[in-house]
């Protein structure tokens, strides 16, 4: 009971001092500069890591339902559940609706093709989840969870050290206050001297006030030195974005990798059909060009020319006509299949034009001394 009483009169006496202090009816002790830079450093990091951390949680998982069931599994101590990518649940209906069509069909044997792909984009996104939550979420989390309730203990411990001070300060103030009144003016009909009592209430609240200031100058050091700390925090979470970087990395140039191969697959696969049904589409030429479709090609079957012996014919000896040449933009890389065909990167300016009986899906391309077929897919016709 007694400790309880007391704890009931610190809490009164800061409620006190703190309600006086808003009102500007006490005075209030301030920290140094330094010292409020680094609280202000240390909530600007608070706040900003959890908003990353957040928005990645979106960025790695935008279905706010399975974050949720997350969140709830990991506060129960309880594994997560492995789920399925959209990508692998992508890659069975194209898997299944192949079976169901018939895999031997053209349009079977692509859905088998794209559903191996996408079913390979899955488990890379799956791995690349897995790698940012443990390289970078879960650092991001333990300082939040961890170092920032910490700080916060000890902030909040030293704001009622504070409290306690400026109750003693006042204190002290207004027992001097009234030892000087009572020197001056002296109650004589008092059998024993006020002052006498006054002066020993004073030397009471000095010894309060010291002890106060011990307690709040050793708590305002530990605040300091866990403050100071937020440049490690600063230094891991750096670390931790370079893996977050890299992890990112691997996962797209894996996702590149796959849909290159997937695209070469698919313009090598028997039965694949390029372009558009619409009959109001004209074949490119080297007279009536066409406008190329803005979404990633495939490369057409059947490339080269068509008769035998234009097939066979070498590219080298062949001569550009007088006429009809034309300047072309490449959209995306292209690897040559073979040393009839010429290699090309993305946003580099070739030489093209078509030869008699050529496939219209294929153009004779240079660039210095090579020469080679092109895919028109692949370019955007200048001017």
């Amino acid at each position: 009971m007694k400790k309880l009483a007391s704890d009931a009169g610190i809490f009164f006496t800061r409620a006190v001092q703190f309600t006086e202090e808003k009102f500007g009816q006490a005075e209030k002790t301030e920290l140094d500069a330094h010292f409020e830079n680094l609280l202000a450093r240390a909530d600007s990091t608070k706040n900003w890591t959890e908003r990353i951390l957040r928005q990645t949680e979106v960025l790695l998982q935008p279905n706010p339902s399975a974050r949720v069931e997350e969140f709830l599994y990991e506060k129960l101590d309880r594994k997560v559940p492995s789920r399925v990518t959209n990508g692998e649940l992508l890659a069975q209906y194209m898997a299944e609706a192949a079976s169901e069509l018939g895999p031997s069909t053209p349009y079977g044997k692509t859905l088998i093709k794209v559903s191996e792909a996408e079913k390979r984009l899955g488990a890379a996104e799956r791995d690349f989840i897995h790698t940012a939550s443990l390289s970078f979420l879960t650092p991001l989390r333990n300082f939040l969870e961890g170092d920032w309730k910490t700080i916060s203990k000890e902030r909040r411990l030293l704001q009622n050290r504070r409290l306690d001070l400026d109750a003693c300060k006042a204190r002290l103030k207004k027992a001097k206050a009234a030892e000087a009144k009572a020197t001056t003016v002296p109650d004589f009909q008092e059998t024993r001297p006020r002052n006498y009592i006054l002066s020993a209430s004073a030397s009471a609240a000095e010894q309060e006030l010291r002890v106060a200031q011990t307690e709040f100058d050793r708590q305002a050091e530990v605040t300091r030195l866990l403050l100071e700390g937020i440049s490690s925090t600063h230094v891991n979470h750096l670390r931790c974005l370079h893996e977050f970087v890299k992890s990112q990395t691997t996962y797209y140039a894996q996702c590149y990798r796959h849909m290159l191969d997937l695209q070469k697959q698919l313009g090598r696969f028997p039965g694949t059909f390029v372009g558009t049904t619409e009959p109001a589409s004209p074949p490119l030429s080297s007279t009536s060009p066409t406008t190329t479709a803005a979404t990633m090609p495939v490369v057409p079957t059947g490339a080269g020319l068509s008769p035998p012996e234009e097939a066979a014919l070498c590219l080298e000896e062949v001569a550009p006509p007088a006429s009809g040449t034309r300047k072309a933009r490449v959209l995306y890389d292209y690897e040559a299949a073979d040393s009839s065909e010429l290699a090309l990167l993305a946003d580099e300016l070739i030489t093209v034009y078509s030869l008699p009986g050529m496939d219209p899906d294929w153009l004779i391309g240079e660039r210095g001394n090579k020469k080679g077929k092109v895919p028109v897919t692949y370019l955007e016709l200048l001017s």
